[in-house]
């Protein structure tokens, strides 16, 4: 009885473990950069799948029970899911996600975005108030987010406070190296004219210094049309281009008529991880694109 009393008392003064942090992600760039940044120390629920819009995203029940769990949220914002987040936020109704708190994350609130409009009209297509939220494709902003996502994890979980800014740091150094090397891969990328199907691909291009040649779609977010596809062609003829890049979440057909018309090469790139078999995380995201680019260029 003795040794069964002690055994209790040395499990109720035995410290408890920390509970792994909650956090939902919008996207699965976010959901792969929370895994670095918090290791076990968070379990990572992802909204939407790596073939998925994340414009339009049907506001499930399942994603609304996962949001009222949740202790920390992180997502594009500058209005990417403007169409479906907030009526989620509205119908979970945990407090510690509403925007202004530590545990609602923007990763676009972190970073200078590019595209700003002077004004907004809904005239001009799928048209984002504050800027081009894709900015994932960037590495740099990936590790500006990184400081960003460990600093607010840090404020929400005090107890794991240090794990996050380690992994942080850790990250850091690691993603560094990499975009080191990936800069000297791309350095013969610089000057290159591509066309794109939707204007996701921005913040790549002004990292590597490519040059958008055109545009599948005539207005973003609205599809192309026979017209406009004609002219892109006319364009081209006028001024080559050297490829045609798509992602894998966007309508094939435009982009391989074009091909088929013009001769230039097609190239899928992976929008995010996930989005191709060779882009599982992501360091292997970026070494995807670059491949693939500097594989498919003519």
């Amino acid at each position: 009885m003795k040794r069964w009393l002690l055994g209790i008392a040395l499990l109720l003064s035995a410290p408890l473990a920390h509970a792994a942090l909650q956090v939902f992600a919008c996207e699965p760039e976010w959901a792969a950069l929370t895994r670095e940044i918090a290791g076990d120390g968070a379990e990572v629920y992802t909204a939407t799948s790596a073939r998925e819009d994340p414009h339009r995203v049907q506001a499930r029940p399942a994603l609304i029970a996962q949001l009222r769990r949740a202790d920390a949220l992180i997502c594009t914002g500058a209005d990417l899911e403007v169409g479906w987040l907030p009526l989620l936020l509205r119908q979970a109704r945990n407090p510690a996600l509403q925007p202004g708190q530590p545990g609602h994350i923007l990763a676009a609130d972190a970073v200078t975005l590019l595209e700003v409009p002077a004004s907004v009209d809904r005239a001009e297509g799928d048209v984002h108030p504050q800027g081009n939220p894709h900015i994932q494709v960037d590495p740099r902003r990936i590790a500006v987010v990184a400081q960003r996502l460990a600093e607010q994890l840090a404020q929400v979980d005090p107890a794991g406070a240090d794990n996050y800014r380690s992994r942080a740091a850790d990250f850091e150094r690691r993603w560094g190296v990499a975009l080191k090397g990936w800069e000297k891969r791309a350095a013969k990328l610089r000057g290159r004219r591509v066309v794109v199907h939707h204007a996701e691909w921005v913040y790549l291009f002004d990292w590597l210094g490519i040059q958008t040649a055109g545009a599948l779609e005539p207005k973003p977010g609205l599809p192309p049309a026979a017209g406009h596809l004609a002219s892109l062609k006319a364009s081209l003829a006028a001024r080559p281009a050297d490829a045609i890049v798509r992602s894998p979440i966007t309508d094939p057909r435009p982009a391989e008529w074009l091909a088929g018309e013009t001769g230039l090469p097609l190239i899928e790139l992976p929008q995010t991880v996930g989005a191709t078999p060779d882009a599982g995380d992501l360091f292997a995201l970026f070494d995807a694109i670059l491949s693939r680019l500097s594989g498919g260029l003519r």
